[in-house]
């Protein structure tokens, strides 16, 4: 068994909340954790996800993956949990990870949760405490079948950061023009330094 986790970019760099996604599989406690990068990463950030708990990080460099078309990404998320013969993914919760996540499960015949906020209990099955109605109540989920996808509320594990330099390693993923029939035109960056949803507190 081995646990992928997606993680995104911010101009290159590793989102924090991906960070957590790592930190999260590898606190599972069942090794190997791979991550899965798509399009441009600084080299430097892709090494540093050992720190968080990954041993190995595929890259797709194709910049065609720079932006987040969600046909693509489901089928590139589909073929590398084939290619790292994973039995989970996790990726953290965003606007792309919710529209992704869905399709990946359904290509790889696997159950979901999102918006998960404590580590599985795997003593009986595999089960897992999810937020739901906006924070104000959770549910606890069993996952059945051999595979899973889950989304992790941020702020559910701390970033560890104890691991070496990971393993990186080129994955060159079968995509055509096809899955690429969504075009994003533009995208509009969100004002202030920090993202919210990366955000660490926010005050309102």
């Amino acid at each position: 068994m081995s646990v992928l986790v997606f993680v995104e970019s911010d101009q290159g760099k590793v989102k924090s909340s991906s960070r957590e996604a790592v930190s999260y599989a590898a606190a599972m406690g069942q090794p190997p954790v791979v991550a899965l990068a798509l399009g441009s990463f600084d080299q430097d950030e892709l090494l540093s996800l050992g720190a968080n708990g990954a041993i190995k990080v595929l890259h797709a460099p194709d910049t065609a993956l720079d932006q987040g078309v969600i046909q693509a990404y489901a089928k590139v998320l589909a073929q590398a949990m084939e290619h790292s013969q994973a039995d989970i993914l996790v990726m953290a919760k965003s606007s792309l990870a919710d529209a992704v996540a869905p399709r990946v499960s359904v290509l790889v015949d696997a159950s979901m949760a999102s918006n998960v906020v404590e580590l599985p209990e795997q003593s009986d099955g595999f089960q897992v405490k999810r937020s739901i109605y906006t924070g104000k109540a959770y549910e606890q989920v069993v996952l059945p079948g051999p595979r899973r996808v889950l989304t992790l509320k941020k702020n559910t594990v701390p970033i560890s950061s104890e691991g070496g330099p990971a393993q990186v390693e080129t994955f060159n993923p079968a995509i055509s023009e096809e899955d690429f029939k969504v075009k994003i035109t533009s995208t509009d960056r969100a004002s202030g330094e920090v993202l919210l949803p990366e955000a660490d507190i926010v005050v309102s």
